[in-house]
């Protein structure tokens, strides 16, 4: 995943309201109607929010007649989470490193 598109997901997620409407989809498509039911807010300020998960490739639309049904795609996820577990590895290994510091250094032993 490059780092434009890391960076549109990162900021796509970093607002409580769009995390919400992931996790709705996570159970399932959702009409944006649907999606709106659990807010304080428009249907605008909710198809707002949707926009913002599309750029981000997050979510997929499509239209039957008049309705828009939201889909979340579970790739992009997938990368994100792939792109933390590297980091994930790497501070598992220096923890690894320093326990055996400073057991290897206990004073007293």
């Amino acid at each position: 995943m490059t780092t434009p598109v890391l960076d549109l997901a990162f900021a796509a997620l970093s607002d409580p309201t769009r995390r919400e409407i992931v996790q709705r989809l996570a159970k399932g498509a959702a009409r944006v109607t649907d999606l709106v039911q659990p807010f304080d807010m428009s249907f605008n300020a909710v198809s707002k929010h949707v926009k913002v998960l599309e750029r981000a490739g997050l979510v997929r639309r499509t239209r039957a007649g008049r309705e828009h049904h939201i889909a979340l795609d579970p790739e992009p996820i997938r990368r994100i989470a792939g792109w933390a577990s590297r980091y994930e590895r790497f501070w598992s290994d220096r923890l690894d490193k320093l326990e055996a510091f400073l057991k290897a250094n206990r004073k007293g032993d």
